[in-house]
């Protein structure tokens, strides 16, 4: 007996979906590849469950990712049985809440990017003198379970959804030694649902809530990272002020140390303020020289890749240890780290280009130590090294930081 009326085509395209973006097995250790191999017995079976309301999530295992604050950060990995159960759940969703979303929201929506976010806040730090930096203390780990699920049933009253969702919340952790955590409160980062749900939630805690109360002041929001915008220091305290209230009514908290008010004037005059600079998607906002219509030198406050991030780069082009795989062909290193780079580059090179091509420059530092290591009567002659690479680049720039202009 169905309990629920799932159509099999939601369960055939989320399937789709798990499969064209991958990703690593979860704690039963079936890999995409191996849930293929009975492909239409697995997706009947997972349908079936779910719609005699009998389908429960196996725990998600936990992987520790380093953060490059230090620490590390728990990404939860479902099976992949979850997994296409929670994309369907996602794909119902989106297309109820996809309407009513603000347009200042863009993390993980159809046709919204972080670039997008990016160059709208660039454009209002012009027009508003004072940013409000805001970070959500442990945003994903402390979103409680009930407000999650009122905040759904604003959109709908689906009862295996709101069952479901409710389920993968309180799904516990797997440690890598085995031991289980139970949960009763936190999105777990790594599920297909998570970012929904997280969309969801702030948008009733803060888009509509700010939009409806202060529909003059602008802001941009991806998932939990939240930038505001004012016309002075007042405003801004006050806005802060009404924030952290909001926050507290659903049992969410501003980190002290790490929201900031942030003066965002064109000019060098830092000591006005002791905050003059923010980071908002791997970009640094913060007065920098620049030239005008005519060539004139000016000072303007654009954002550029952050020092963060720029160090994270340079530490990945250090471990590929290009200068010791002399056995191998310049070509052949080409095609391997180019699609890396090419990814670096149209992010972090959209805005302040310099700054990113200065780091990809380091890739060249390593380059001239492979032809010294290949050719050992270079081995001593750095001189000689750096004609023969700029030689080889001119004659066939075959890496891809050597086609930037």
């Amino acid at each position: 007996m169905k309990h629920f009326d799932i159509p099999k085509q939601l369960i055939w395209e989320a399937y789709k979906q798990v499969l064209k973006n991958k990703g690593a097995a979860g704690i039963d250790d079936i890999t995409i590849s191996k849930f293929k191999e009975d492909l239409t017995g697995n997706l009947y079976k997972l349908w079936n469950r779910m719609s005699s309301g009998c389908y429960f999530p196996k725990p998600v295992k936990a992987v520790a990712i380093p953060k490059s604050t230090g620490g590390q950060r728990i990404l939860c990995i479902p099976t992949i049985f979850d997994r296409i159960a929670q994309t369907a759940v996602a794909m119902y969703l989106e297309p109820l809440v996809e309407p009513k979303f603000h347009e200042n929201s863009y993390g993980y929506r159809p046709n919204k990017s972080a670039l997008e976010a990016i160059e709208v806040a660039r454009k209002r730090c012009w027009k508003n003198d004072w940013v409000i930096d805001l970070d959500i203390s442990g945003f994903f780990d402390n979103v409680d379970h009930e407000l999650a699920l009122q905040a759904i049933k604003e959109h709908t009253d689906c009862k295996w959804v709101i069952l479901y969702v409710e389920r993968w919340m309180k799904a516990p952790i797997q440690l890598a030694n085995g031991n289980l955590i139970s949960r009763n409160k936190g999105v777990p980062q790594g599920g297909s649902i998570s970012p929904v749900i997280s969309n969801i939630f702030m948008h009733l805690v803060f888009d509509d809530w700010i939009n409806r109360k202060y529909p003059t002041i602008p802001f941009e929001r991806y998932v939990d990272d939240v930038i505001v915008h004012c016309k002075t220091q007042k405003q801004a305290d006050f806005i802060k002020k009404m924030i952290k209230e909001r926050l507290a009514k659903y049992k969410l908290e501003l980190h002290p140390e790490k929201t900031h008010i942030v003066f965002c004037r064109d000019n060098w005059r830092r000591n006005e303020f002791p905050n003059y600079e923010f980071t908002f998607l791997g970009y640094t906002f913060r007065p920098r020289a620049a030239k005008g219509k005519e060539g004139k030198c000016l000072s303007a406050f654009l954002p550029a890749i952050s020092n963060k991030a720029n160090k994270a780069i340079t530490k990945i082009i250090r471990s590929w240890k290009i200068h010791q795989r002399t056995g191998i062909t310049l070509e052949k290193i080409a095609e391997k780290i180019n699609p890396i780079v090419r990814g670096w580059y149209l992010y972090y090179g959209k805005f302040y280009q310099s700054k990113i091509y200065s780091t990809l420059r380091n890739i060249d530092k390593y380059l001239r130590k492979w032809i010294r290591a290949k050719y050992r009567n270079l081995r001593n002659k750095v001189k000689h090294s750096c004609w023969l690479l700029s030689k080889i680049k001119k004659r066939s720039p075959i890496f891809y930081h050597w086609t930037i202009r």
